[in-house]
């Protein structure tokens, strides 16, 4: 009896040490559009257009801050490679041209993503957050 007691006790624990999977196992649905709330540890102008759009086909499309761009990215389970391979050439005010160019800095840094409660933590190579984003 005691034995059995034990046993199922045992049993018991292993179950209720269950969790939620480690974040490595939730596997993140990127594609669809991602609005850029943070680039290299500073926020986004407000009503910033800088966004991100993963498309079928590793198509990725979106807006610097003043410049839409087109490329490609690929995802093998929580690492991601962006590689940006064209965008349009149009002058902005100082601030956004500033923001574009951090994002455009930023964008084949690139190397895991991480879904942090919503948000989306795009990190390089060691492991720093380069871009925060939000789906829209």
């Amino acid at each position: 009896m005691i034995k059995k007691f034990a046993l199922l006790a045992g049993a018991l624990t292993l179950v209720g040490c269950q969790s939620s999977p480690p974040l490595d196992a939730v596997e993140v649905n990127l594609l669809g559009s991602w609005h850029i709330e943070q680039v290299m540890d500073r926020p986004v102008i407000d009503y910033s257009p800088a966004k991100l759009v993963f498309e079928e086909g590793n198509k990725l499309l979106g807006n610097n801050s003043c410049n839409n761009f087109f490329g490609s990215f690929e995802l093998q389970g929580h690492q991601l490679l962006l590689t940006p391979s064209g965008t349009t050439r149009k002058a902005c005010v100082d601030a956004l041209m500033d923001q574009e160019a951090r994002v455009a800095d930023a964008l084949p840094k690139v190397r895991k993503l991480a879904d942090d409660q919503g948000k989306l933590r795009l990190l390089d190579s060691e492991g720093q957050v380069l871009l925060i984003l939000s789906r829209l």
